[in-house]
């Protein structure tokens, strides 16, 4: 029994040297192949029956030749998968983010433009009502052209749709618009945008009081910098009105509110965003509208048109074109925006905003700002965006 064993064992040895010789040498060892109809003697004696001796070599070169040619292998395919994941991925993230940063060039730049253009309009026909309303006028009445024509798809929305945006988030839209016109017709566009600035103090406020919710350490401590720069800014302007600051502030609590219920109306709903603002932009002309009237009314615009052309010139009307066309793209692109990128991106590109319309306003409106202003501006920009981080 222990005799038949051994041979078996003698067997494979003999077949597995067999294959490896016949794997290194060109001229291989013929051995007898096996036969299940010879006789179990014959078979034996067919396995020890070489014509030329074998030299069986240590078994250890082979196994580290293996292992290593598998680890040669692995290494190759490691690369390769490696690299068809830059080739494949990469070019993606890369138009991903020149897509957003056209957006993001082209929010700031077209805000700039119409708050260059709406500053002009306001020093020349202070009519602040009446030049909120032709902004959304044209705004609408750019979309209702878009969808009719088909540059645009129209939105496919449902009677539950516009009631959630009507009435409080058109209102509160309403509100934050002509609050800020008011605020620019009446004191320096920077001074405006740093008091607006504020608006992620009165969101946790609003938050807090109203809907119960909390926030982290940090994003409290935020608020220092932001209440005390924008604190600082407002009692070192030139040019300060209250008029002009109670406007901004307003500005900010209608602000929040509009984000608040846009974010608990707006859940589940397939509109995009430019199609969103665009439907927004209509409720609130219809609410403006005869507040527009009732406030200003056609006597004064009808005064006030009578001086403003014959001082400014036909360019006057380019003014008034351009603050309406523009008002309308800066929000439209920023809503596109806020489709393509995180919320916390989308707070740190407005807080640059705030930056490149103050800075351009200043240049351009020759505004003078004392250092202490400045400083005030620049510790409430700064908690602004110290905010954006901690809120994340």
């Amino acid at each position: 029994m222990i005799c038949s064993v051994k041979q078996s064992a003698l067997a494979i040895k003999v077949s597995s040297s067999e294959a490896i010789f016949q794997g290194k040498h060109s001229n291989p060892v013929k051995i007898s192949s096996f036969s299940p109809s010879l006789p179990k003697a014959k078979l034996l004696k067919s396995f020890v029956c070489v014509q030329k001796p074998l030299y069986l070599s240590s078994t250890g070169k082979f196994a580290s030749a293996k292992s290593q040619k598998q680890r040669s292998l692995i290494t190759c395919k490691a690369y390769e998968a490696e690299r068809s994941d830059i080739e494949t991925s990469t070019p993606s993230e890369v138009a991903q983010k020149v897509k957003i940063g056209i957006y993001f060039a082209t929010w700031w730049a077209l805000n700039v433009v119409f708050n260059i253009y709406n500053k002009k309009v306001l020093n020349a026909y202070p009519y602040p009502w009446l030049t909120s309303t032709l902004s959304l006028a044209c705004g609408s009445l750019m979309m209702l052209i878009s969808w009719a024509t088909k540059i645009a798809e129209a939105p496919k929305t449902d009677l539950d749709f516009w009631k959630t945006l009507f009435p409080v988030i058109a209102v509160a839209h309403t509100i934050r618009h002509v609050a800020a016109t008011v605020s620019m017709s009446r004191v320096a566009v920077s001074f405006t945008h740093i008091i607006k600035s504020g608006e992620p103090a009165f969101s946790v406020l609003v938050s807090r009081l109203l809907l119960g919710e909390t926030f982290p350490v940090p994003v409290y401590l935020s608020l220092i910098p932001i209440i005390g720069g924008c604190a600082l800014a407002a009692v070192t302007e030139l040019n300060f009105n209250m008029t002009g600051f109670m406007g901004a502030m307003i500005s900010n609590l209608a602000f929040v509110f509009r984000n608040i219920f846009s974010k608990r109306g707006m859940k589940g709903k397939s509109v995009s965003g430019m199609n969103y603002y665009a439907c927004l932009s209509m409720l609130s002309l219809l609410i403006l509208t005869p507040f527009a009237f009732a406030v200003e009314g056609p006597q004064m615009w009808a005064a006030g048109w009578q001086t403003a052309p014959s001082q400014i010139g036909p360019q006057f009307i380019w003014w008034m074109a351009a603050q309406s066309v523009f008002y309308h793209l800066y929000n439209q692109v920023s809503y596109m925006s806020l489709d393509e990128i995180s919320p916390l991106t989308f707070s740190i590109g407005n807080t640059m905003k705030r930056i490149s319309v103050i800075v351009s306003s200043i240049i351009i409106f020759h505004t003078p700002v004392q250092p202490v202003n400045a400083f005030g501006a620049a510790i409430a920009i700064l908690g602004t965006f110290l905010y954006s981080q901690a809120k994340q």
